[in-house]
């Protein structure tokens, strides 16, 4: 990160405001406002990862909490039995629009294929 506080940052920090739904000492949880379907959520941790290609060992118990937290909240927001995508992106070409590593949970409605997915090769 170069210093600067990201738009996540500020939003863990309450400068910004933001719909959350759930906040930890590790992570917080909060509505997308260009939601991409009836339930999309993002979830953030506290501390400011810029991206997947930043973890480091020690953040492999807050990582996992990440999971449990989505989890959680799938059942919460009533997707857990229907079906829902988790999506970390990485980078430009992948969409990563803010420099803070962050859980999208979408759902509430049926998906569709991975986007970009290439067809199998021909055997």
């Amino acid at each position: 990160m170069d210093g600067q506080p990201t738009l996540f940052s500020r939003i863990i920090a309450g400068e910004i405001p933001a719909d959350i739904i759930y906040r930890d000492d590790d992570c917080i949880a909060f509505r997308d406002i260009q939601a991409q379907a009836p339930v999309h959520l993002l979830i953030v941790p506290v501390e400011p990862i810029p991206s997947i290609a930043n973890i480091e060992p020690s953040h492999e118990q807050m990582l996992g909490h990440l999971f449990v937290v989505a989890a959680r909240l799938g059942e919460e927001f009533g997707v857990a039995r229907s079906g829902y995508r988790l999506i970390i992106n990485h980078g430009d070409d992948a969409g990563q629009t803010v420099p803070h590593l962050h859980l999208h949970l979408i759902g509430g409605r049926p998906l569709g294929a991975l986007v970009g997915v290439a067809p199998p090769a021909p055997h």
